[in-house]
């Protein structure tokens, strides 16, 4: 796709409580924090919304990038998609949704975008085989469908986005091993060079 031709969603929430409580989006890989790795991975996009992280009124956080929590707040990441859709300032072809957790984020967007999608667009495959719905690009039409089928069905609050999303018709696109990688524990830090601040207050190393 080219740019300007798909909108971007960055899900940024989450308590980190397997991290001490650390947010995921101010973790440094390589000199940087996860959340502008992020963002610089979605340049092309039309509309970039960030859901649920925290410090997005800093003088870091890029300009033209709309911030939103989930409703209810920790509500999960189908709560925050249908958020970052809510948020988008009008409905793009495509839809590229991206978890803050995965450092190399910036190498992986490209191939997916690159990829021949299927009818409801495509997702990231990881070593196993295993789909990975926070690192793929949707067709926003599909995308937005099934999210208002899954709230009426009884709402989005810890709902699986693999259970909101079955029923679309995703390509799978394999990547090179790394790329969808993401941190949930100091061991998945330690793994990808990330180290790991003292948080103030509560002494974890």
């Amino acid at each position: 796709m080219r740019d300007g031709d798909w909108a971007a969603i960055v899900l940024a929430g989450g308590r980190g409580s397997r991290l001490g409580g650390r947010s995921k989006a101010e973790l440094e890989f390589e000199g940087r924090r996860l959340l502008d790795r992020a963002l610089d991975a979605m340049a092309g996009a039309s509309a970039i919304v960030v859901v649920g992280a925290a410090g997005l009124d800093d003088d870091r956080f890029q300009a033209g990038v709309r911030a939103v929590s989930e409703l209810p707040r920790w509500g999960g990441p189908a709560a925050a998609l249908a958020a970052g859709l809510a948020a988008l300032p009008e409905t793009p072809e495509r839809v590229v949704v991206l978890a803050v957790d995965l450092p190399r984020a910036d190498e992986a967007i490209g191939p997916l975008l690159a990829a021949a999608t299927g009818p409801d667009g495509c997702v990231a495959v990881d070593a196993d085989g295993v789909r990975q719905p926070l690192l793929a690009v949707y067709r926003a039409a599909a995308l937005r469908a099934a999210v208002d089928a899954a709230y009426a069905r009884g709402g989005l609050e810890n709902l699986s986005l693999r259970r909101v999303l079955a029923g679309l018709d995703l390509a799978d696109v394999a990547l090179q091993p790394g790329l969808t990688d993401d941190v949930d524990t100091p061991d998945d830090a330690a793994r990808a060079g990330i180290r790991l601040r003292t948080s103030p207050g509560n002494g974890t190393p």
